[in-house]
């Protein structure tokens, strides 16, 4: 299992930062462009419990494939996590977690997730899936400094 921990500042209040991240279509915003993402299926209404998120990615080599997630839990303003049923790793369990902080919002992200094919995972995740993921969130962290 690989552990991801990042945490991002931004200048605006908790409640705007919320309303961005429990809104599944800014997922598209935030992703980078080379990871070709599109939205299956996902429900107009509020981040729940239980909610179904379908997507369409190219992670790796232009490789498409499906990904579908559930929203395990949600605590309105504070946290959500998420859990991949379908999708290119094994496990993927991504706790989003937000907290009021020097007049902005704290944003956490910890990410907890195993790659198919072990052992070989060790080698794919040192040469590429690693790296990948760094550089998918600090595109991420770029992209919010300006929406945010």
């Amino acid at each position: 299992m690989y552990h991801l921990y990042n945490e991002q500042w931004i200048d605006a209040p908790i409640e705007k930062a919320w309303e961005f991240f429990s809104d599944p279509k800014n997922l598209l915003r935030i992703t980078p462009k080379k990871m070709n993402m599109q939205i299956l299926e996902a429900p107009d209404r509020p981040m729940h419990p239980g909610m179904i998120l379908r997507y369409k990615v190219s992670p790796l080599f232009g490789i498409s494939m499906q990904w579908t997630s559930a929203i395990l839990v949600v605590k309105e303003g504070e946290y959500f996590l998420d859990e991949m049923l379908e999708g290119p790793f094994k496990v993927w369990h991504h706790m989003h977690r937000f907290e009021k902080k020097e007049g902005g919002t704290l944003i956490i992200d910890d990410l907890h997730y195993k790659i198919p094919l072990e052992p070989l995972s060790k080698i794919f995740h040192s040469a590429l899936v690693g790296r990948e993921l760094k550089h998918m969130f600090e595109h991420r962290e770029n992209v919010i400094k300006d929406l945010l």
